[in-house]
């Protein structure tokens, strides 16, 4: 008995035994096999099939085999044609995180409970929210781009949680801790990157990237080109006289295109996590990043009374409100204010020193100091 007009209808191909299935969407004829003889099964597979029609949830079959590592594969090419400084990041992320575990899947089998049971994953890992928003932010990517494709590699994004993060900067370097940090490792590369991590608040990413030719030790000058920045703005600054006699040392014998940052053996430096963990543990500071050295800095210019635009520009932050989430006050700071605060009240009206207070006006200061 023939199906009513509209609604499909299995077959079987000459000499076979397995059922297809052939509908129509938007008048556009779709043929695909069910991989079984059981009749019934084929109807099932057919009403199943009009059902995704009659509700826009059908995707077709060349789209439900679309895998997660096709779509990564777009997302990688997509951040090389565009010169995205933040290559090596996704890269990592995709290959040490979101590969191994949506990487065999298809596409079609991503829904926002397996993207919760994602995120449980990396919390009892130990990961913190704002890295699992930067995954699931390079995983949303990558169906946004799948569902752009001319044809479309992706019909339906599913829904994405996101954690709520703290975006407060904790971490600082003191005085003490620098000098054992840089006593742990004694390599030209390593003291260069911390010395100049400290000095200019620059992202790992932006000194890593440093070639020969970006560097004037005649002129004493350091320069980003524009594009190479996080913020895509170009920066110059001045050397200080550290800073000079190592990149001198860093640079010496290599040619312009060269990588400033080379290990002994001449290999470029990508990762020095190992090397970092070791040295921030010798200096007494276990939960030290790198990224702190860049919050380190800006405290550092502030306390030597340099504007906060100025501070702006040689660090690279672009917007006032992304400054202030380094939050660069730390409470060392603030207790030597509440002194000298306290030794100015201190002092008679008459301009004539109380008994006992000499030594802390000498010592104090003025709030204008801060």
């Amino acid at each position: 008995m023939r199906r009513p007009r509209g609604t499909g209808r299995i077959y079987q191909q000459k000499g076979s035994s397995v059922w297809w299935i052939k509908f129509y969407r938007n008048g556009v004829p779709f043929r695909e096999s069910t991989g079984t003889p059981d009749k019934r099964q084929a109807i099932r597979a057919l009403n199943h099939r009009l059902a995704e029609v009659a509700i826009g949830k059908f995707v077709g079959p060349q789209v439900e085999r679309i895998l997660i590592t096709e779509l990564a594969e777009d997302f990688l090419r997509d951040y090389r044609i565009n010169g995205k400084s933040s290559i090596d990041d996704a890269e990592a992320r995709w290959r040490l995180h979101i590969q191994p575990f949506f990487g065999l899947l298809r596409a079609t089998q991503v829904t926002s409970s397996l993207l919760n049971t994602y995120v449980d994953q990396r919390l009892e890992a130990g990961a913190q929210n704002a890295t699992i928003n930067r995954e699931l932010a390079a995983l949303k990517r990558m169906f946004n781009l799948g569902r752009k494709a001319t044809p479309p590699k992706v019909i339906f994004v599913p829904a994405f949680p996101r954690l709520a993060e703290n975006n407060i900067r904790q971490g600082f370097l003191e005085d003490a801790q620098y000098e054992k940090l840089l006593e742990s490792c004694p390599e030209i590369w390593f003291q260069t990157l911390v010395e100049m991590g400290a000095t200019y608040g620059w992202r790992i990413g932006e000194l890593l990237k440093l070639r020969v030719n970006q560097i004037d030790l005649p002129n004493w000058v350091i320069r980003l080109h524009p594009g190479t920045t996080k913020n895509k703005e170009g920066r110059e600054v001045k050397m200080t006289q550290i800073v000079h006699d190592l990149l001198a040392l860093c640079i010496e014998g290599k040619e312009p295109i060269d990588f400033v940052f080379t290990r002994p053996n001449g290999k470029r430096v990508r990762d020095f996590r190992g090397t970092w963990t070791k040295s921030r543990e010798a200096a007494g500071a276990p939960r030290l990043l790198f990224h702190d050295l860049r919050r380190t800095a800006a405290r550092n210019y502030r306390r030597a009374g340099i504007a906060e635009g100025v501070i702006m520009k040689i660090g690279g932050w672009k917007t006032r409100s992304v400054f202030e989430r380094y939050a660069i006050v730390a409470n060392s700071d603030v207790n030597d204010a509440v002194e000298k605060l306290e030794a100015r009240r201190s002092r008679p009206r008459d301009g004539s020193q109380r008994p006992g207070t000499e030594q802390e006006h000498e010592t104090s200061g003025d709030l204008t100091e801060l």
